[in-house]
């Protein structure tokens, strides 16, 4: 005879005692300090590195750029407070060397990139000979930048010997025009000279966009009867997007604070003095310490602007690539 078995009452809790002998579970404290500085600790070295040659000097630039001092009159060093940044934003030569920086980081931004892309779409084509084409076309952006310039200013530019007029010469015999390429265009001398470095460098950036586009989505364009520039226009062009911008803001970090072209080529003058160019007369040759140390901050703030509109394109260039 079975025994009957007793219902729940209605809304009560059907509980599970605990089993015996069994501990109850502790919860996740916080992690073990030590393995976590123990795991940080290769990286301090590095990180005390760094702080040292980058940190400190700019820290030594913002409080010398508060002071009123000339080296040639040490004694005279006073705390002026925000005075030589009033005077390096209201400073005629100052402001003319913004405009030139502006407009010599321009140009060759764009004309890099237009030419970088051309060369990229070149390269992306299977052909006999392209790991030579692509070493070759590398190369200048590995040369180091005085060497360039030296190689513009007497190779090519030298209204006597250099290559350009010797063209010329060659092309319209002996009564053909001879210019003198840095003193009749002296800040275009400087762009095309940089333009040249820097095209390998856009070429790279774009390249690596080009490889990484979907292939199903160009086969899929060319069986449905697209033409070479429809895929460039809808498919090739906004997929290349974010590297176009990381490739812009990247060479106009680098080209603002370009000083060798314009120094090898024109030594600034001729209108060719950018911001680097004019700290460093400010420094060098006008021995005021202050002014050109507030000049340099201001720089460098305005390229840390740059630099964080550049990291928040390549974390978005990494959150693509993860949702793909």
């Amino acid at each position: 005879m079975s025994t009957p078995t007793t219902a729940p009452a209605p809304g009560a809790r059907n509980e599970r005692p605990a089993a015996a002998g069994k501990p109850a579970t502790k919860p996740q404290g916080p992690p073990n300090k030590l393995r976590a500085w123990v795991t940080r600790a290769p990286l301090l070295p590095a990180l005390v590195f760094m702080i040292v040659v980058t940190q400190l000097p700019f820290v030594a630039t913002l409080v010398v750029s508060f002071f009123d001092w000339n080296a040639l009159y040490p004694e005279a060093r006073r705390f002026g407070g925000f005075e030589n940044y009033g005077e390096v934003l209201g400073d005629a030569a100052l402001r003319e060397s913004v405009i030139t920086t502006a407009i010599l980081t321009a140009v060759v931004v764009l004309a890099s990139l237009v030419l970088g892309l051309g060369l990229a779409l070149l390269l992306d084509r299977t052909f006999k000979g392209r790991g030579l084409v692509r070493t070759l076309l590398i190369a200048p952006f590995l040369l180091v930048p005085v060497a360039a310039a030296l190689l513009w200013k007497h190779v090519l530019y030298n209204p006597e010997y250099g290559l350009l007029n010797g063209m010329l010469t060659w092309v319209f015999g002996d009564d053909g025009p001879q210019p003198d390429w840095v003193a009749e265009m002296p800040l275009g001398a400087v762009e095309v000279s940089l333009i040249w470095q820097w095209t390998p460098f856009m070429m790279l950036i774009l390249l690596a966009g080009l490889q990484s586009r979907p292939a199903d989505s160009l086969e899929a364009a060319r069986i449905d009867g697209a033409s070479a520039w429809q895929i460039f226009r809808y498919l090739t062009l906004p997929h290349l997007r974010r590297y176009l911008e990381l490739g812009a803001l990247l060479g106009s970090i680098y080209i603002v604070q370009n000083f060798d072209a314009v120094f090898t080529i024109t030594s600034g003058g001729l209108g060719t003095a950018n911001l680097p160019y004019t700290i460093y007369q400010t420094f060098y040759q006008g021995h005021e310490y202050g002014l050109a140390s507030a000049a340099g901050v201001l720089v460098v703030l305005g390229s840390l602007i740059i630099a964080t509109l550049a990291l928040r394109v390549v974390s978005s260039l990494f959150r693509e690539e993860a949702r793909s």
